[in-house]
């Protein structure tokens, strides 16, 4: 079918480690999950390639600075998104790292299912590939209205479940993009389980059966879901 190779863009992904093992696991686990990874073993660098991503991945055990000085000089010179992925898990090491500027940070050792989900929440919260806060997403006659968790059907409102409506918003925020089955699973429900994508399927098929549009989110086969365009529908 020639819509598999319609992909979702590239999330370009900073990681900051030093540690080789951890970088060699890491960068093809995120490549498959649609993202472009760059890898930095140091500080070194850091602050000159921050304004080419999307999210920096961040290290604090890092041998040329501290992290959490690392952390503040990215904020101050950068917007970018900045997860902290340390080992160091006390309540203080985390609190110091989000008042460093950090926007998110996860302890090792960690799924990456989770840390996936984490990059996209903190890229959804700032709001980027949602278009303007609280506009409506249309395909056809249906509209997602993500400030208000509404979805109407020629006009009409259909009631979701909280999941439902994840769905469909993730969906619709990729713009015809496919969305894997591992991305879905992994921000609507927050891990994997071994019966992870049969209940993903499940509630795809209520999903298209509320909106009465049963052509509107097409199965990529083998990869995962895509909405159709109204064109395509």
């Amino acid at each position: 079918m020639s819509h598999v190779s319609r992909e979702a863009p590239h999330v370009r992904v900073l990681l900051v480690e030093d540690d080789d093992r951890v970088a060699e696991a890491l960068e093809p686990a995120l490549t498959r999950r649609g993202m472009a990874v760059t890898r930095l073993p140091s500080g070194k660098g850091v602050l000159e390639a921050v304004g080419n991503v999307d999210v920096v991945l961040l290290d604090l055990g890092l041998p040329d600075v501290d992290g959490f000085v690392l952390c503040r000089a990215i904020r101050a010179a950068s917007d970018v998104a900045v997860i902290v992925v340390s080992a160091r898990g006390e309540v203080d090491d985390r609190i110091l790292g989000l008042h460093s500027g950090a926007d998110d940070y996860l302890v090792k050792p960690y799924d990456i299912g989770e840390l996936v989900a984490r990059v996209h929440a903190v890229r959804r919260r700032r709001g980027e590939g949602s278009g303007t806060p609280g506009a409506a997403l249309t395909f056809g006659d249906v509209e997602v209205h993500m400030g208000r968790y509404e979805v109407t059907v020629a006009g009409a409102p259909v009631a979701l479940s909280r999941k439902e409506f994840q769905m469909l918003a993730m969906l619709a925020q990729a713009r015809g993009a496919v969305c894997t089955r591992e991305r879905i699973i992994a921000e609507v429900w927050g891990r994997t389980w071994s019966g992870a994508n049969r209940t993903l399927d499940v509630h795809i098929a209520t999903l298209r059966t509320k909106l009465g549009r049963p052509d509107l989110v097409e199965t990529v086969r083998g990869v995962g879901y895509r909405l159709a365009s109204p064109a395509e529908g």
